[in-house]
């Protein structure tokens, strides 16, 4: 027994040292092609919207490539901002980049049939700034998430969590020429991001998952069965009460068509 407990300490470190080798040469030495420099994590690259005021404060006109317009870290909803991360990554706060919890409930389900994803929100925003569509190669595919991994790591050691959730509600594609939180509120429901209510944030969220199959114009039943789903978790989040979910899942939705 002692000689099983003793080999099985032996593995246990062992594995420990390898795979940290494996990710410092990941990060370090290209072991899986080259990763963004430190200069291009510090400066990601933001196409944004100019609008065109009138002198009575109305806006007459936007030129841009991409139709984002970046807010700060205050402009943001708290309930925008308590629905991402009750649905996406409920221990946001308590990671640095690779939620191992998550990561072990998603490899145990594999096995047990369970369901929970392992992406952080900082491996979303890496795999959105740094990262090009998933491949279909399943080799390519795992070396892209281990990439993933390792820029989220550094992401989280050049930027604070507020900054981090900015740099993701700014740069996500809400379709309809809305990229980032700014526009969509505009596109989808035509009021100022600081104007939502619960139920509008919660749709915003629930596009996260699918910005097509979840859109609240292409796919309205859908799009109401996710939101409904984004405010449960919230609930259960302690973010918003029970008696405010039930009478908010109610409530239609209120878009521009």
């Amino acid at each position: 027994m002692v000689k099983f407990i003793f080999r099985f300490w032996i593995l246990f470190f062992l594995c420990i040292s390898l795979a940290w080798i494996f990710f410092y040469g990941v990060a370090n030495w290209n072991l899986l092609g080259k990763l963004p420099s430190t200069q291009q994590l510090e400066n990601p690259k933001f196409h944004q919207a100019s609008e065109i005021y009138s002198t009575d404060g109305k806006i007459i006109g936007t030129y841009y490539t991409e139709n984002r317009i970046n807010v700060e870290y205050n402009q943001i909803p708290e309930n925008l901002i308590n629905a991402l991360i009750a649905t996406e990554d409920k221990r946001y706060e308590k990671h640095s980049g690779i939620d191992f919890r998550g990561l072990a409930r998603a490899v145990a389900g594999i096995f047990v049939g369970g369901k929970g994803g392992a992406s952080t929100i900082t491996q979303q925003l890496s795999k959105m700034l740094f990262t090009e569509r998933r491949s279909g190669n399943k080799l390519k595919a795992v070396k892209q998430k281990l990439k993933e991994w390792v820029m989220a790591v550094r992401l989280e050691r050049l930027y604070t969590k507020e900054e981090i959730l900015t740099m993701y509600f700014n740069q996500y594609d809400f379709l309809y020429s809305a990229v980032g939180v700014y526009n969509a509120s505009n596109v989808y429901f035509d009021k100022p991001l600081n104007k939502l209510t619960i139920e509008e944030c919660a749709t915003l969220v629930a596009m996260f998952k699918s910005p097509v199959g979840y859109n609240p114009i292409k796919n309205p039943k859908r799009s109401i069965g996710r939101r409904n789903t984004v405010m449960a978790l919230m609930r259960n989040a302690g973010y918003i009460t029970p008696i405010e979910y039930d009478s908010l899942k109610s409530i239609s939705l209120n878009i521009l068509k």
